[in-house]
């Protein structure tokens, strides 16, 4: 092993006997041939970080939560389980994670079955939670709330706004049924937030795309506007003229939600300026939110809203006095 090289380019090369793509314990460490003294070089030398205590990774190893997954997955103890959002991206619900995670990421959520104790270090925050066997599988070796359970987990929260962006999230997944998932709320009588569950939870729906459009569709929901449906497909004598975000196919009415990821920069302008003129050239009216529109104080989309309906509903009552 040739110390001294390494140290001076600063990452691991194959002199070092040690993976460079996935961690590794201290244990593991000591077996291969490198000496608690090396591994203390290759730290102070930030070859190696340790992210948890008793765990190493390659420095150059891009931080994520599947790698935080890995590393708990290497010292929790065989009875925690990994719970909530950070279960729901394990399981492939990459959406249901807070804005910005993917750049600064949380401690993983990982709890213990109840009476067992609390699960805590410096990747995860954990306690205790009463699960049953079927409520748990294991993803890459690490056990996980089931996409069921931790769905019911997530629609079980005190904020209406959370809830509904993870309960899309997972009903995406298309692995367990709506009924399925309605009938299952019953377990939860008197727990902690089961009544944010009990009026959400039938509100879920597959076809949202973002959090924000989930969001978006709650508002309408609370406005009582029940007919608007995400991703209707836009028509005009048999030619496919666009897709909207949610719209009520009855008044012709639509909301329209651009986040700055797939809606900025001037191209994205101009391919959205061009679906939805075509949208309006077909005799829709539309209305465009962003997220300041929707969150924080100065939130004003459930008035704009309103207004686009009225405006709907004169046109809708103009058409008919014409036609009859």
């Amino acid at each position: 092993m040739d110390l001294e090289t390494t140290l001076a380019h600063g990452t691991l090369d194959r002199s070092v006997p040690l993976p460079r793509d996935v961690p590794f314990t201290y244990a593991s460490a000591l077996d291969a041939g490198v000496s608690r003294h090396a591994l203390r070089l290759l730290l102070e030398g930030r070859v190696l970080r340790r992210p948890i205590k008793g765990v190493y990774v390659a420095a150059e190893l891009p931080d994520s939560l599947s790698l935080r997954a890995a590393c708990l997955a290497l010292v929790v103890p065989p009875d925690a389980v990994v719970v909530d959002r950070h279960a729901g991206w394990l399981l492939g619900a990459e959406m249901v994670l807070a804005p910005g995670e993917h750049l600064d990421l949380r401690p993983l959520s990982v709890f213990r079955p109840s009476g067992r104790g609390r699960c805590s270090n410096g990747l995860s925050r954990g306690g205790e939670r009463n699960l049953r066997p079927v409520d748990i599988c294991e993803v890459n070796g690490l056990r996980v709330t089931t996409p069921l359970r931790t769905a019911w987990d997530l629609g079980r929260v005190r904020w209406t706004d959370e809830a509904i962006t993870g309960l899309d999230a997972m009903f995406r997944l298309g692995v367990f049924g709506r009924e399925e998932f309605l009938a299952g709320i019953r377990r939860f009588r008197g727990m902690r937030w089961v009544r944010t569950l009990r009026a959400i939870g039938p509100l879920a729906d597959a076809r949202a795309e973002s959090p924000p459009e989930s969001v978006l569709r709650l508002r309408c929901v609370e406005l009582g506007l029940t007919g608007v449906e995400p991703q209707v497909e836009v028509w005009d004598e048999g030619r496919f003229i666009a897709r909207l975000d949610l719209a009520e196919r009855r008044r012709r009415f639509a909301f329209e939600y651009d986040g700055a990821q797939w809606h900025s920069g001037p191209e994205a302008q101009k391919r959205d300026a061009r679906r939805r003129k075509r949208a309006a050239d077909a005799g829709w009216l539309l209305e465009v939110f962003r997220a300041e529109d929707v969150f924080g104080r100065t939130a004003d989309c459930e008035r704009r809203m309103q207004e686009l309906v009225r405006a709907a509903e004169v046109r809708t009552r103009r058409t008919r006095t014409r036609t009859e």
